[in-house]
């Protein structure tokens, strides 16, 4: 079958903030560029961050980029790699006055400086009490941030492709990616895109979960596309739990209302977080604080009818305080809980919210393999960031507001690098004959499939059971059980059947094509996770519940074919400083 074809210089595969900010560097380097993006780039899961980007500008109080680095690395419970950790801190300012300078409005002082508000463990000269180090546009950073990018590469004539749906890299003998074949999803055309080069920025996978704050696109398409062409999967057992999602609904309420002053209740009216974390209380990192939630609720002292929630407080900071910088918590207090905050406490619970795996990636976005004992190699024509790709700077546990920080400056970074590189291979490399030949195959089962399961039920029995084996608290038994469960619903999903074929725009078909990347990563997870016997950072095993840096400071690195696993060392080694050497958290 002859498919139609086009032909790029760069492909970029995902409009959020990470996709946005690499294809604005190729875009004003002269590059020709191609976005995709399921939904229209300004409604890409960016837009629902809240809180704030890290950046230590010090114009609250001292700063220093160290003092963040330390508080990065810290966070990852010593799994992040410290050159990439420096390497963000450093350039954090930078990308945030650049941002300033492309016109997004953030919040001011009265001295007209970026108002930086505090987050969860950010602390001045190595833990010793909270800084003010997240830039704001009041509760709505991620939406401000992500319309200026979107206007900046307009401006720049970026192409996009809206309502696109990626399927699969195209790699050549020689294990160059040399194309992409995409689906047009009104359509249901299939073209295969030409190109030297592929950025996947597609975000997170968080709808393996069944209570999730992640978007319905979140469906990890980009680790499916990568693990397919044979690339492994890196720390997928680290997922972080947010603290504080509005109970029964998972809407994200930004741990920027602790940040101003917010307070975590119990059903007795105690501020609990102060027996758990002592100095930095409400404020500690999120996952503490969300154990800490958990811990309170299965001794009892959870709230409401069930006892399955816990409070937040916030009716104390006053109704000009909560309507100029916490408005739409508001909003989402009122329409997703059905209370004003002005008056009354917002029920939360702990909701999965970030994976901290990803892609393997170097500071430079450049994917890279190891090969045995060998170094890790790049793939030529291949770069991952964002929340898909795994630096690895958030470790086992990501710091508030460093997702936003990370999409600029590894957005950047990558951009900065493959435009040095599309110089360098000016050539287009060629097709192999068979590049559609799988992608094809997968369509067709799909579309001529008469019998089956429904996709969405397939999909809830997927949600639901790594909901119930991987969550807050984990044992080897109940990672095990999950596994097997994972492996028979990854089968079920080998044989779904759309049932309404007479769609043009069909939901279905894509659903059906988001499920076969979800089962992928959530056995990804489970797997990684029963194999690390170690309590660390978001991993909490009831039956592992210290940490142990003898064993395991080290990446996990799942490989699709045979579900196997294999690791390579954190890197303890800084770009210009001293190492941090690891030592008990205590917030």
């Amino acid at each position: 079958m002859a498919l139609p074809k086009q032909t790029f210089d760069a492909v970029i595969v995902g409009g959020g903030g990470s996709g946005l900010r690499a294809a604005l560097q190729l875009s004003e380097a002269g590059h020709h560029v191609a976005v995709f993006s399921k939904v229209f780039p300004t409604r890409s899961h960016t837009v629902a961050a809240q809180g704030g980007i890290g950046a230590s500008l010090g114009n609250m109080q001292e700063d220093h980029w160290l003092w963040h680095m330390y508080d990065t690395i810290k966070g990852s419970d010593y799994l992040g790699d410290q050159d990439a950790i420096e390497f963000m801190c450093r350039k954090a300012a930078e990308v945030v006055y650049e941002l300033e300078h492309f016109g997004m409005p953030f919040d001011r002082n009265a001295d007209g400086t970026i108002y930086q508000r505090p987050f969860g463990g950010h602390s001045q000269n190595f833990g010793e009490r909270p800084v003010q180090r997240a830039c704001a546009a009041a509760d709505r950073t991620g939406h401000a941030m992500l319309h200026t990018l979107y206007q900046r590469n307009v401006r720049a004539r970026c192409q996009f492709f809206v309502e696109w749906m990626a399927l699969d890299l195209i790699r050549d003998h020689e294990g160059a990616v040399v194309g992409l074949i995409a689906l047009e999803m009104e359509t249901g055309q299939v073209v295969i895109f030409q190109t030297k080069s592929v950025i996947l920025a597609t975000g997170g996978a968080g709808r393996i979960f069944q209570s999730s704050t992640n978007a319905f696109i979140n469906t990890g398409d980009g680790l499916g596309i990568a693990a397919r062409a044979g690339i492994p999967l890196e720390d997928m057992e680290f997922w972080q739990f947010h603290p504080t999602g509005v109970a029964g609904a998972g809407v994200l309420i930004t741990e920027g209302v602790r940040g101003e002053g917010g307070i975590l209740l119990n059903a007795q009216g105690e501020r609990f977080m102060e027996r758990y974390a002592p100095t930095m209380k409400d404020l500690a990192s999120r996952d503490v604080v969300s154990r800490a939630m958990d811990q309170e609720i299965k001794e009892g002292r959870g709230v409401g009818h069930e006892k399955d929630h816990v409070l937040l407080k916030l009716d104390h900071l006053g109704a000009e305080v909560i309507q100029k910088r916490l408005p739409g918590i508001r909003e989402i207090a009122l329409k997703f809980a059905n209370v004003d905050p002005i008056r009354e406490p917002i029920p939360v619970v702990p909701t999965c919210h970030y994976q901290m795996g990803g892609i393997p990636t170097n500071y430079y976005g450049q994917v890279v393999v190891p090969r045995g004992d060998n170094p890790a190699e790049p793939v030529p024509g291949l770069y991952a960031i964002g929340e898909c790709a795994c630096v690895s700077v958030h470790g086992a546990n990501r710091l508030g507001t460093n997702s936003l920080l990370d999409l600029l400056v590894f957005g950047k970074s990558a951009g900065d690098h493959l435009s040095q590189w599309l110089k360098g291979n000016p050539q287009q490399r060629d097709l192999p004959k068979d590049a559609a030949d799988r992608t094809l195959a997968r369509l067709d089962r799909l579309n001529q499939a008469t019998t089956g399961e429904n996709v969405a039920e397939v999909g809830l029995d997927m949600r639901r059971a790594v909901q119930q084996h991987a969550g807050v608290f984990r044992t080897g038994q109940l990672l095990s059980e999950g596994i097997d469960k994972i492996r028979v619903i990854a089968e079920r999903a080998r044989h779904t059947a759309i049932q309404d074929k007479s769609q043009v725009f069909n939901t279905a078909r894509i659903e059906a094509l988001e499920l076969e990347n979800l089962v992928i990563v959530a056995e990804a997870t489970l797997v990684s996770a029963e194999a690390r016997t170690e309590s660390r950072g978001a991993q909490a095993r009831d039956d592992f519940k210290e940490r142990d840096d003898r064993n395991w400071l080290k990446h996990s690195l799942w490989s699709m074919e045979g579900s196997r696993l294999h690791y390579k060392p954190v890197n303890l080694q800084p770009l210009t400083v001293e190492s941090f050497e690891p030592k008990v958290r205590v917030y």
